[in-house]
């Protein structure tokens, strides 16, 4: 399990005024393909995220990423906070009271602070920096092997009880806009997980209702979460988090996995920053025309 927002929660210059992705984009026809970034249409010098360069409207958050031992401490602390201590989960942890392992020491992790205090993290693997991704341990990627190379995997997400509004989950989206376009990476992809403490009937309203992506990019899941038995729900509500990755253009790439440690049901989305409307990208960059 990486990644998780139900619906109870879930230094620099630059400022950046959004709560979470926009229902609909400013104007314009989406682009057919990858953005142009240099161009009069573009997104031309976007700056590399900075430690806490990114503010919400009200100044009241900024982001920035981890650049020390101590920040790296602070996300793993809310992770366990979040993951152990409220949803339960069974962490294989080396350290009490710490949310850790092995992939911590590879990956990139986003911070939203208020004031010092890190309310809100997100996990980012660059490629090439692990021949093995988190999702490889839930399901089989082969199909993805054409653009792993381009693909950064995101999880671990969370977000403080007392910070679960619009405010830190647009923080976290404009600070992994600025990662993905200031490092070139072309897709986003990673585990989605929905808890199943509603007797699964969120999951099933998932994997029965939204459309999968195409074949070439299909995974299989290595321990299946089928929804067998599971009374299926006349309405449901996406999770925020999927609800903004599909708003974006995201693709959920297979069967879900299950998550017994977790007591979720995973699924993995997959996202090319080919298919994200360019507007939606200035918005998070805190671009203007």
């Amino acid at each position: 399990m990486t990644q998780v927002f139900t619906d109870r929660v879930h230094g620099g210059s630059g400022s950046v005024a959004q709560a979470a992705v926009p229902a609909d984009p400013p104007t314009a026809a989406a682009p057919a393909g990858l953005p142009d970034l240099s161009g009069p249409n573009g997104i031309a010098g976007v700056p590399r995220l900075p430690d806490r360069g990114l503010t919400d409207a009200r100044g009241r958050y900024t982001v920035g990423l981890a650049r020390t031992a101590a920040d790296l401490r602070a996300a793993q602390r809310l992770r366990y906070e979040v993951f152990a201590e409220e949803m339960g989960a069974r962490l294989d942890s080396p350290i009490s009271g710490l949310d850790v392992d092995r992939f911590d020491a590879y990956c990139d992790h986003l911070l939203v602070r208020e004031g010092d205090a890190v309310v809100g993290t997100y996990r980012m693997l660059a490629p090439g920096r692990s021949d093995r991704l988190y999702s490889d341990g839930e399901f089989d990627l082969s199909a993805l092997s054409g653009i792993r190379g381009g693909m950064v995997e995101v999880g671990r997400t969370c977000v403080h009880p007392a910070h679960r509004g619009g405010a830190v989950i647009g923080l976290m989206w404009a600070g992994i806009a600025h990662y993905m376009v200031s490092g070139g990476f072309t897709w986003l992809g990673g585990c989605c997980s929905i808890p199943l403490d509603d007797g699964g009937t969120t999951a099933a309203g998932v994997l029965d209702k939204i459309p999968l992506g195409p074949d070439e990019y299909r995974v299989t899941p290595h321990r299946p979460w089928s929804g067998e038995g599971v009374v299926r729900p006349d309405r449901f509500v996406i999770p925020p988090l999927l609800r903004g990755y599909l708003r974006l253009g995201a693709w959920i790439s297979g069967a879900p996995a299950h998550d017994p440690e977790f007591g979720t049901a995973d699924f993995f989305v997959l996202l090319s920053l080919a298919n994200v409307d360019v507007r939606y990208l200035r918005h998070f960059l805190g671009v203007t025309e």
